[in-house]
């Protein structure tokens, strides 16, 4: 949940950040210091370059050079490559890695993501060429801090613009997915996207579909997670690109909602609401909820002339976890990943009932794995709409008034116990155990004598009857 202990783990987490960033940036410079020793051209280039004349913490460092791999080889051993038929070389130090890339210009792009070859160059000039949006287009002296700008890219990051370096079908014909870097890249900066960029994206859209699940889940947590996750999906559903890769989502808008209890508005509109609340940093499971957490609602409308009183989404939580999952397998999400994802869909719609719920229920809700990502799309949901926090409130009461073992106590039997019991294996072992828990989570049993005690009590005579047929069965 959102106690004090939280963020400071947080500023613990930011401070463990920033010192692996200062780590990564000191390898880069000095992969640069040991190329330009041995006479070679070393530059940071890319979004590094971008980061830090936008006085942002690069995450990441790329270098450009006009070593080629071979040569990168033979001044760092420990160098691995990861596109080397591209003139791509990784350099790790300990947990850190840096890209090194060999100045080139790229030749035909067949499959809409690689080049078909590439020809080695010695100038920065033609290798920018080939970058994506001018923004990215920058390089730097690691030393000194002179940035070379060959494509505008400085302009452009004054003026906030993301722009195509050259014909913007040219570049997105190269990599489909970069017209969704262009929208994450928009959002995340707050810049804007060029009218020439913004209309290829429009008309290339469908495109969209060939470019991998894994790449598209990427691309999409990315937008999700850092910080501007409304302005990205606003963006897809502009250029059409939503429609194309989450048609579910894009459904949303215009499914209208009872304003009892979603005076915002329409279903898109409250999505948007919760995304707009999402942190940044936010796990990718909850991100991906608030995102799903009412994709059933579209198929399942009814008006109030339907129903005859009001607007309604019968059953919307069961078809929205089925359309979660498909989603997930559609995106190659983890097993885990899915299954979280799935049960934060599964489980928003019963925090209305939780003080109502018998303790035993509660506690077992409670006891979801990572209920704090439940816990915060609720509070998402709930500020996203009507703004009652009364059931969020109530749990965090309830969690600060009760011990944890309470909540999650020891089990007080086994079904080694039942069998010494003289139990014999079988269905009712399950129904046993669980409403032997249920005594124990509603505190009307405390120790392991008293569990025994109320299973005799409550299932003897089944067991007595079990007997006689046994009996019976063997006259």
């Amino acid at each position: 949940m959102r106690s004090g202990s939280s963020f400071r783990g947080r500023d613990s987490a930011d401070e463990l950040a920033h010192n692996q960033r200062m780590k990564v940036r000191e390898l880069a410079n000095s992969i640069c210091e040991r190329l330009q020793r041995h006479k070679y051209q070393a530059l940071l280039v890319g979004g590094c370059v971008r980061d830090l004349l936008l006085g942002r913490e690069p995450a990441d460092y790329d270098v450009a050079t006009d070593a080629t791999p071979v040569e990168v080889a033979g001044l760092f051993p420990e160098s691995v490559p990861v596109g080397a038929q591209f003139g791509v070389m990784l350099i790790p130090k300990d947990a850190l890695k840096v890209e090194v890339a060999t100045f080139r210009s790229d030749v035909g792009y067949r499959d809409g993501r690689h080049p078909d070859r590439v020809v080695y160059s010695k100038t920065p000039q033609q290798d920018v060429q080939r970058r994506d949006f001018t923004i990215n287009g920058l390089l730097m002296r690691h030393d000194t801090g002179e940035v070379r700008d060959f494509v505008g890219g400085r302009e452009d990051l004054r003026a906030g613009i993301i722009r195509a370096i050259g014909e913007p079908q040219c570049r997105f014909g190269e990599d489909k997915l970069r017209m969704m870097r262009a929208v994450r890249f928009a959002a995340r900066l707050a810049f804007k996207i060029e009218p020439a960029t913004f209309r290829a994206i429009e008309r290339h859209s469908v495109e969209i579909r060939e470019t991998s699940a894994e790449r598209l889940r990427e691309e999409l947590t990315k937008m999700l997670t850092e910080g501007a996750a409304r302005r990205a999906f606003e963006l897809m559903e502009e250029t059409g690109l939503l429609a194309q890769v989450l048609p579910e989502i894009a459904a949303m808008k215009g499914v209208e909602q009872p304003p009892e209890f979603h005076p915002e508005g329409d279903v898109w509109i409250h999505t948007r609401l919760m995304l707009e609340k999402l942190e940044k940093g936010a796990s990718p499971t909850l991100a991906w909820g608030v995102l799903l957490h009412d994709v059933g609602k579209p198929p399942t409308y009814q008006s109030a002339e339907e129903t005859g009183d009001r607007i309604r989404f019968n059953h919307h939580v069961d078809v929205g976890v089925k359309m979660a999952e498909a989603i997930c397998r559609q995106l190659r999400f983890s097993n885990d990943e899915t299954e979280q994802i799935v049960a934060l869909v599964a489980n928003h719609m019963r925090f209305g009932a939780v003080e109502s719920m018998k303790k035993a229920t509660l506690k077992r809700f409670l006891r979801l794995p990572r209920f704090d990502e439940h816990m915060e799309l609720h509070r998402l949901d709930c500020l996203s709409s009507h703004r009652n926090l009364d059931s969020y409130e109530f749990i965090q009461r309830f969690l600060d008034e009760t011990p944890p073992e309470q909540v999650r106590p020891e089990r007080l039997l086994t079904g080694d116990d039942l069998l010494a019991m003289g139990y014999s294996p079988g269905p009712q072992f399950a129904r046993i155990l669980r409403e032997v828990e249920d005594a124990q989570l509603e505190g009307k049993i405390r120790t392991k004598e008293q569990a025994r005690e109320y299973t005799l009590k409550h299932f003897e005579q089944k067991q007595a009857r079990v007997g006689r047929m046994a009996g019976l069965s063997c006259l």
